[in-house]
């Protein structure tokens, strides 16, 4: 604790060297606590009853474990002091170590008379309540000490840190607090947003969870945790946070947008609507809530209704970026010369936020694209690019490493000797894959049969996947997967399939036997899903690598694909993916169905057929007529896959073949070949 300047001095001003004496001694108080007593006898020597060197003395002795020292200090030196709020907080502090709780008390409530805004002093009392068993006192109290902390000047060090990004730095400085101080609530709730940026969300959760023991009622950090549980498609769980939150605040329209995402999360499309309805009724000139209302209105289908909220969160702010991107992330929305004219203008301001910027230099692209000027549209696609790169950087390395040890762990005889392991469950059918390869297409194709319900790209399998890493103390970096699938069990096998199944009931909706999960990055797991769920269907969806990866170059993605702000990174993706895949075609021949999104256009009913055949359902003309069916589609192709059967995205990269060298080079022989490199034969040599 640091000494104060509401100590009255004794014996006159002391010395500069008295003060660094003990400056010095209160750095020494956590780390050598008789080392600072030294220091503040030796100020007390020249300086004879100097206040703050005593209060030093009284925080060393108690530091030290040697409570009635201090007491012996600070007891007399509190009535010397009635105005000093350190020592009659150091003297709480002392009281609370010999276990006299309602003395610490009667200490902290004078050291706060003086100074209300004190954390240390509220962080202290809540601890005492907590020792009376009194939960509400010392949540209220916990309360306190937050709102209090935001003038803490160690938090702001932190929160410094944390603004800039520098995660190594916030985290120290966390870390090194808490350990003075570990019921501080505030520094938990911001070491949990260090943990969260680093992706280690179990940590995360753990200290939020501690707030949330130690102060019920600190509502930062539970809107913290139910953001976290979300976004880990957890919301099944953060639902009861948000509804806690809302019980405190029904009005608060962050715990209702909150409450609105989740429930989209959750694929309830029509209580998403409702609530940013009832939201923008009453909040009206919010544009980042129109623009999700336009989000949840176009996943069902609503397209004028979507076209006029993106246009109002427009109207509402003309530089917001991503409302002119979700425009042109409808496919089949055409942009007016006005709209073009306003996102050239936006471009031209120096004062356009980076993210606005980037959504409109994607957005720009796509209408210069409708408008044939394909040139000017690429440079806006390769500026948008560049700077969605230096906000996600991408290691291709990684991903080539991660392939080469999945290939050479999992070999024919791997899968021979776990034959049979794993949950019995046919429900799962998993369509993989790169973005835009067609895999809305085949999903559109098999929710419209009665048996299968279609959900949205489930991120389960890939957290389980993340949690089997952690779990076996893999590397996670290269090979940590490859490694983990190594030393699971049998009985760990059949657990992770159950646990798969049980964590995406809560996005069924119907009672069809079937389900698909259109995660494309579940490329990466074929082997575990081979491994948990043995009688799961997968499909791995297919496309002309030029045409994927420049219809994967134009799209801005949210989140999630890092890769696809490079064309040589998208190359080397592809890739990756297809020398995975050619093995599993090796080593489980016949596991995987393979749709090639030429072929599904070209001749539609002949390969919903073999789909169907291969998924083990009955022909269904329903499927022939996909784009009559009305359920909520939430990726890019929402729109197209609500039309019939069209080339419109075939031979696509034509447009921009003056630009894709770096792709091509990195794709080599995936697109020198053909189309549908590399398929696997059957028996007669035709390709299955």
């Amino acid at each position: 604790m640091a000494a104060q300047s509401d100590l009255n001095q004794a014996g006159g001003t002391p010395v500069a060297t008295a003060d660094v004496a003990l400056t010095h001694a209160v750095r020494l108080l956590d780390r050598d606590p008789d080392l600072a007593l030294r220091q503040a006898d030796e100020v007390i020597r020249a300086y004879p009853g100097h206040p703050q060197a005593r209060v030093i003395q009284g925080a060393a002795h108690r530091r030290a474990g040697r409570t009635e020292a201090a007491l012996a200090i600070l007891e007399p030196l509190a009535k010397e002091q009635p105005a000093a709020a350190r020592v009659h907080l150091e003297l709480a502090a002392a009281r609370s170590a010999a276990g006299h709780v309602d003395e610490a008390i009667a200490s902290l409530r004078h050291a706060l008379g003086i100074a209300p805004d004190s954390p240390d002093a509220w962080r202290l009392l809540a601890d005492q309540h907590d020792l009376r068993g009194d939960a509400a006192e010392a949540d209220e109290a916990r309360v306190r000490a937050v709102k209090a902390a935001t003038r803490d000047p160690r938090l702001r060090a932190a929160a410094d840190a944390l603004i800039a990004n520098d995660l190594p730095r916030a985290d120290a400085v966390l870390r090194e607090h808490l350990g003075a101080q570990p019921t501080d609530v505030a520094a938990l709730r911001m070491l949990a947003e260090v943990a969260a940026r680093l992706r280690r969300f179990a940590d995360a959760e753990s200290l939020l969870v501690r707030c949330l023991e130690l102060a019920p009622s600190f509502d930062a950090a539970r809107y913290q945790r139910a953001v976290l549980l979300n976004r880990q498609g957890r919301g099944a769980d953060a639902l009861p946070e948000i509804e806690r939150l809302l019980e405190r605040d029904p009005r608060n329209p962050s715990y209702r947008n909150l409450q609105a995402a989740t429930f989209a999360n959750l694929g309830d499309f029509e209580r998403t609507i409702a609530i940013y309805g009832g939201v923008l009724a009453e909040f009206p000139r919010q544009p980042k809530i129109w623009a999700s209302y336009g989000h949840a209105l176009r996943t069902t289908g609503r397209f004028e209704e979507g076209v006029r909220a993106y246009r109002r969160a427009i109207a509402l702010a003309p530089t917001f970026g991503e409302a002119y991107w979700s425009l042109a992330n409808l496919k089949t929305f055409r942009f007016a010369a006005a709209d073009i004219a306003a996102m050239r203008a936006a471009l031209d301001r120096a004062d356009l936020a980076d993210e606005d910027r980037l959504h409109v230099e994607f957005a720009l692209g796509k209408a210069l694209e409708d408008a044939g000027d394909f040139t000017e549209a690429f440079a806006h696609f390769v500026a948008g690019n560049a700077q969605r790169k230096k906000l996600h950087p991408y290691f291709a390395d990684d991903t080539s490493r991660f392939v080469a040890r999945s290939i050479a762990v999992q070999t024919r005889a791997f899968f021979e000797v776990r034959r049979g392991w794993g949950a019995p469950a046919a429900d799962p059918i998993f369509i993989v894959g790169l973005p835009r390869s067609g895999s809305t297409l085949v999903e559109q194709i098999l929710s419209s049969h009665s048996l299968v319900e279609g959900t949205m790209e489930l991120p389960d399998l890939p957290r389980l996947a993340n949690e089997l890493v952690t779990a076996s103390s893999a590397d996670a970096e290269t090979g940590g997967f490859a490694q983990a699938l190594e030393r699971l069990t049998e009985a760990q096998a059949r657990e992770l399939g159950e646990r798969y199944l049980a964590s995406v009931r809560v996005q069924r909706r119907t009672n069809a036997p079937f389900f698909v999960d259109k995660m494309p990055n579940n490329w990466f797991y074929v082997g575990l899903i081979q491994l948990t769920l043995p009688n799961a269907k997968i499909i791995d969806a297919r496309r002309h690598p030029l045409d994927c990866g420049t219809s994967i170059f134009t799209q801005h993605f949210a989140r999630g694909q890092s890769f696809a702000y490079s064309l040589e990174d998208i190359g080397r993706y592809y890739r990756d993916y297809v020398e995975w895949m050619a093995h599993v075609d090796a080593v489980l021949p016949g596991r995987v169905h393979r749709v090639i999104y030429e072929r599904m256009i070209s001749d539609t009913e002949r390969e919903v057929r073999r789909l169907l055949e291969f998924c083990g359902l009955p022909f269904e003309a329903a499927c022939l007529r996909f784009h009559e069916n009305a359920r909520p589609v939430r990726t890019a192709s929402s729109e197209q896959v609500r039309r019939p059967i069209n080339r419109d995205g075939v031979d696509r990269w034509r447009r921009y073949e003056f630009g894709l060298e770096p792709l091509r080079a990195a794709l080599g022989e995936a697109v020198a070949a053909n189309p549908t490199y590399p398929f696997a034969t059957d028996d007669q040599g035709r390709e299955q």
